[in-house]
């Protein structure tokens, strides 16, 4: 088994890599920085690739290269963990640059895509591929300030549900939200001004009350969901539930 994972310098995408790796699963870590302490600790199993998901010529121009197909060769399952995200652009219709909203869709919505697609090609006779999307509350329920997030999380729910449809052998995807996560993109919704993002006080109150879910335990769950036998019968479902 070996494991794809986005986002992995940081936050819950490194404990998601963190988990797999301490399960002996290979990972590929793919972000713009490194995770030093995942190289030092698992130098056989880990490997990374430093790359900004936010530039899709950079992403497809890597995918043409052969990293990729040597990393997955000979193995029998395969697991991509589409974990990198950005909460930006915050702020109500019209106020965004127009080049940030652009960068926020290739890392939220191009880049797992076409990931997926990748991973899937690559690995057409690998008998078992698994696909996780990390979503969000935001994918269902709108938020003021959100659009560009709000929408970005509900396409992965929503490419989750058509993947399914598309029935192809071996592949099974869900598009999972976590739960609010005490991490550094929390961290920066507080920090949002209070009129890009009126609804801030809720996760003020979250922070405030000991309610925010710690990376490692949700990284847990997370992966036992992902490695367990009804992973994909929902191809859209939350931690919580």
């Amino acid at each position: 088994m070996k494991a794809i994972v986005t986002g992995h310098s940081r936050g819950l995408g490194a404990a998601i890599a963190q988990t797999l790796l301490a399960r002996g699963v290979a990972v590929l870590g793919l972000a713009r920085h490194g995770n030093a302490g995942l190289a030092a600790a698992y130098p056989q199993l880990f490997h990374e690739r430093l790359i900004d998901l936010g530039d899709v010529a950079a992403l497809q121009s890597w995918l043409g290269g052969d990293e990729l197909r040597q990393f997955l060769a000979g193995c029998t399952s395969i697991l991509l963990i589409n974990n990198a995200g950005t909460v930006q652009p915050v702020g109500a219709v019209g106020s965004a640059d127009n080049a940030v909203i652009a960068s926020a869709l290739n890392i939220n919505v191009a880049a797992p895509l076409i990931l997926a697609n990748a991973v899937i090609a690559v690995a057409a006779e690998v008998p078992e591929k698994r696909i996780l999307h990390v979503s969000s509350g935001a994918a269902r329920s709108p938020y003021p300030g959100w659009s560009v997030y709000c929408a970005s999380k509900a396409a992965l729910d929503q490419h989750a549900r058509s993947v399914t449809l598309d029935r192809v052998p071996g592949v099974r995807i869900a598009s999972v939200a976590p739960g609010v996560i005490d991490t550094e993109m929390q961290a920066e919704i507080r920090a949002t001004p209070l009129a890009r993002f009126p609804v801030r006080g809720k996760f003020e109150a979250l922070q405030r009350n000991g309610q925010l879910a710690d990376a490692g335990e949700c990284a847990g769950r997370l992966v036992a969901y992902l490695l367990g036998d009804g992973f994909g019968a929902e191809p859209v479902t939350d931690l919580r539930d």
